[in-house]
């Protein structure tokens, strides 16, 4: 090869690599559990359990002040997850988790202190923050409970 087509290859190497590091992806995760207190009682217990389908919202605002909203349902183990990767540039700066609703036949009535969780999102690339349970409670506790 001529010196300055090695030359000339060399550049468009060196551009192509510098313009795929300047544009770099990022991927945050937010994931968190809901869960029926059975008893009301505030104490996880055998007779506690997790909450498939319970709805979840989650806002966050991004580093370069656009609002993005999310809505998540919970899984077969009461997980709910939010996922999502875009440039660094505008990552989650801060978010707002909170419990929209629960459609479990007797376990509707959010529990104290459930209004939502805000968070600061610092997690480099590829981590996740975990929120605290949201917590729901029977309309009428079972009689074996008190």
């Amino acid at each position: 090869m001529e010196p300055s087509r090695r030359k000339l290859l060399l550049l468009v190497v060196y551009v192509i690599t510098n313009l795929s590091l300047q544009v770099r992806g990022w991927t945050g995760e937010i994931h968190g559990r809901v869960v029926c207190d059975v008893c009301g009682d505030s104490s996880v217990g055998p007779e506690d359990h997790v909450l498939q389908g319970a709805e979840v919202a989650v806002l966050c605002i991004t580093k370069s002040g656009e609002v993005l909203n999310y809505q998540a349902f919970t899984n077969s183990k009461g997980i709910y997850r939010v996922a999502e990767t875009m440039p660094e540039s505008d990552r989650w700066d801060a978010c707002l988790a909170r419990p929209i609703s629960s459609f479990h036949e007797h376990c509707t009535r959010l529990g104290d202190n459930n209004s939502g969780v805000k968070f600061s999102y610092k997690h480099p690339s590829g981590y996740s923050h975990t929120v605290r349970p949201f917590v729901y409670r029977p309309t009428n506790v079972p009689t074996y409970c008190i």
